[in-house]
């Protein structure tokens, strides 16, 4: 007797009691008796056999098995090919003794459990009635012989052949033993759920598919990517230590969580972490206390890893902090109404894929509270927007949540996550966003104290170059950080000795009311002292606060900040037309970079490039395009991949250029030291990522190491003005150098 529940169009089999493995693609008795609930059931589009784990199996697998039904009742009752008057007369059972029983096997037993083995039972039957026939002479046998295959074999296996599985499997026959499982294991995909988790996930990949890669993050996760052949998108699949424990532990989880779900921290808790730290001493307690209660004994690194992952799934965000722990995941996509389709990553590699991970309503409504929680701005339908940012194990990204009326279906979630360490210049060299000449370049300019905006569409690159430019300024600088979404990697830098004052002001999505509007902020970070200012993005009135001060020579240090716009000319249009920045205004922008998404020509990759680096000129008036007011210094060759010096550069023409000469006595109308010392800068990047590669050591274009190379610089170059009268390049590289290679332990 089978326990089951039909509702709605889904059948629950309560596999509980069972003693055999509650699986359709891996046992066969276990088809057997889904089988035998289709014959009875009508409506079926889905199946969930419930025991320790659930395992859904969705419409077009249903369909499958249903296909088999209609066999099985074409053969019994429509064909009648099981029947005397088809076999033939009686005494043909001679020839053929045990025709009804084996029939009977294949159609009542075989076809219900093992439909291959039901085909290759038919077709060996035939091979062996064929080759008989080929040297017996006897013509009774002949006749009998004849009967069986024209009126019973052949159709039955032409019958059988038309099914979705036996035709999916013929190919796949040559190395088939009878009893294996592998063919329905590529057939049938079940989505699995954990009883401590609402999220389903699939194991096993698509029909079809080949793995294209596989890597391991921190954790104990594994990820690997899969193509199917003519698929534009691939498949991202992740698995986590929580996907493989044994049913006592997956028991000892549930009842653990079950016991936890209704604790909340504190009121006062409001921080993530915290709320971590509080959950995880709880769960540690509780699956110790059920571990002893049941009499399995547990070790404690058990313990923690049960106790971490019953964190990840009361006080976090559940299989989200999965995906968001790869560095190789850019975004990460939820899309409304929550339920009906997987969670989707851009990758660093891969693009857009499609993963195993299938969220439900249950999980979307238990992050938005949290994020409401965590960040203190309202989601509801007054406030449809709620934008902030999440710290999770291993990542960082920006949060973005749309519900009602914007999203008429419900919550949908979109997160751009951030590498956990900040992008570096020569990090950006190394994946070709610039090249080592532009790294070069920008170190010259942020040394300069110059006025630096970085344009480009979404997803363009635009706050990571923004921290690698940040990265290239000395530690003796205070830094004042303005945002209404955090982002910029404020906390690194800490850790690395900047001096960073950070303010979060009012988003201009939300617009909280209790947060302070981003213009009254900037007024706020003048007076907080000469420091260098950095706006996360400019998109609002501050614009004209910052661009105003910037004018009249508030600020003596780099102003930097990032602004959507594509172009130069759209970075003026912005921000005097549609921010309402008076042009002279602007003028005290001195360096545009515009950062790109460009796609292959086949439209299947993308890639980031810086395109542009132009500076702005003071002598026009009212349209800098028409004017002559941009002037191109670095332009992006797609033929060559990279940045090409514009003639203004080589020529020594760049006005920013030599401004920031005239400030230093030896260059001051000395063009040929200025553009050696940017060769130089570009030559220390360079052999930054020569040395990376060669000794295989990433870690070498990290934040820490480029902090200190780019201090370590200067202070050589001051010692050599100081010994030598002059920055002689080569002398400066050479003790440069040396010192890296001690640095490095290298030669």
């Amino acid at each position: 007797m089978v326990d089951y529940e039909f509702r709605d169009g889904v059948l629950k089999i309560d596999a509980k009691r069972w003693v055999i493995e509650p699986s359709i693609e891996d046992s066969e008795a276990c088809m057997g008796l889904v089988f035998n609930l289709l014959k009875e059931l009508k409506g079926v589009e889905k199946i969930v056999i419930s025991e320790v784990i659930d395992r859904e199996y969705d419409y077009p697998q249903v369909k499958l098995i249903e296909e088999l039904v209609r066999i099985q009742r074409k053969i019994l009752e429509e064909k009648r090919l099981i029947s005397f008057e088809r076999l033939g007369p009686a005494e043909c059972e001679k020839f053929f003794p045990g025709r009804v029983n084996e029939l009977n096997f294949i159609v009542r037993e075989a076809l219900r459990k093992d439909p291959i083995r039901a085909y290759l039972l038919v077709s060996r039957r035939v091979r062996e009635i064929k080759f008989r026939m080929k040297s017996c002479e006897n013509e009774k046998f002949m006749e009998c012989a004849s009967i069986y295959l024209n009126n019973v074999l052949l159709p039955l296996q032409r019958i059988l052949s038309t099914s979705q599985i036996i035709a999916y499997a013929i190919p796949r026959l040559k190395d088939y033993r009878v009893g294996d499982r592998k063919i329905y294991r590529e057939l049938f995909h079940p989505t699995i759920r954990l009883p401590f988790m609402f999220t389903s996930f699939k194991l096993t990949p698509p029909k079809g598919a080949y793995l294209i890669e596989k890597y391991s993050i921190n954790g104990g996760m594994r990820v690997e990517v899969w193509r199917v052949p003519g698929a534009v998108r691939d498949y991202y699949y992740i698995f986590s230590p929580e996907f493989k424990l044994t049913p006592e532990k997956y028991r000892i989880l549930d009842a653990a969580y079950r016991s936890m779900v209704a604790a909340k921290p504190p009121e006062e808790v409001t921080e993530l972490e915290r709320a971590r730290e509080i959950f995880f001493s709880m769960g540690m307690e509780r699956i110790r206390e059920i571990s002893e209660a049941i009499g399995i004994v547990l070790r404690k690194s058990e313990i923690e890893e049960l106790a971490k992952i019953l964190v990840r799934y009361t006080a976090g965000f559940g299989v989200l902090e999965l995906v968001l722990a790869d560095e190789r995941v850019q975004d990460v996509y939820i899309n409304s109404p929550v339920g009906l389709s997987p969670i989707y990553v851009v990758h660093s590699d891969f693009e857009e894929c499609e993963t195993n991970l299938i969220p439900s309503k249950e999980d979307a409504e238990g992050w938005a509270t949290r994020f409401r929680l965590y960040s203190g701005r309202p989601l509801d339908e007054a406030n449809p927007v709620l934008d902030t940012e999440l710290t999770v194990p291993g990542g960082r990204a920006r949060v973005c949540v749309i519900t009602r009326p914007l999203s008429p279906t419900g919550l949908a979630f979109a997160f751009r996550r951030h590498r956990e360490r900040p992008w570096t210049l020569p990090l950006f060299v190394k994946v070709g966003m610039i090249d080592s000449f532009c790294a070069g370049l920008m170190n010259f300019l942020v040394q300069g104290g110059r006025t630096i905006l970085v344009a480009g569409s979404r997803g363009a690159g635009k706050t990571s170059f923004l921290n690698a430019l940040m990265l290239e300024l000395m530690r003796k600088h205070r830094i004042i950080v303005i945002e209404d979404t955090l982002e910029i990697s404020v906390d690194t830098m800490r850790k690395l000795g900047y001096n960073v004052e950070r303010m979060k002001t009012r988003s201009v999505i939300t617009k909280v009311e209790a947060e302070v509007p981003p213009e009254e902020a900037l007024r706020t970070g003048l007076r907080l002292g000469e420091s260098v200012l950095i706006i996360g993005e400019v998109r609002g009135k501050e614009a004209l606060t910052l661009f105003e001060a910037m004018r009249i020579g508030a600020l003596s240090n780099m102003v930097a900040g990032t602004i959507h716009a594509e172009s130069p000319y759209g970075v003026f249009d912005r921000i005097v037309h549609d921010l309402g920045v008076p042009p002279t205004s602007f003028k005290a922008c001195d360096i545009i970079v515009i950062c790109s998404m460009l796609r292959s020509p086949d439209g299947l990759h993308r890639y980031r490039r810086v395109i542009e680096v132009t500076e702005v000129r003071k002598g026009w008036k009212e349209d800098p395009e028409a004017e002559g007011g941009f002037v191109p210094l670095l332009r992006y060759s797609a033929k060559e991949d990279r940045l090409k010096p514009t003639d203004v550069l080589l020529d020594g023409e760049s006005w920013v250029i030599n401004e920031i000469a005239k400030r230093v006595r030896e260059w001051h109308g000395a063009w040929d030291l200025v553009w050696e010392n940017i060769l130089l800068r570009a030559k220390v990047k360079e052999t930054m990522v020569e040395f990376s590669k060669k000794l295989g050591r990433p870690e070498i274009l990290e934040a820490d190491w480029c902090v200190e190379a780019n201090e370590m610089f200067h202070l050589i170059c001051e010692q050599v003005k100081e010994e030598v009268g002059e920055l002689d390049s080569k002398l400066i590289f050479e003790r440069w150098l040396n010192w890296f290679k001690q640095r490095l332990k290298y030669g």
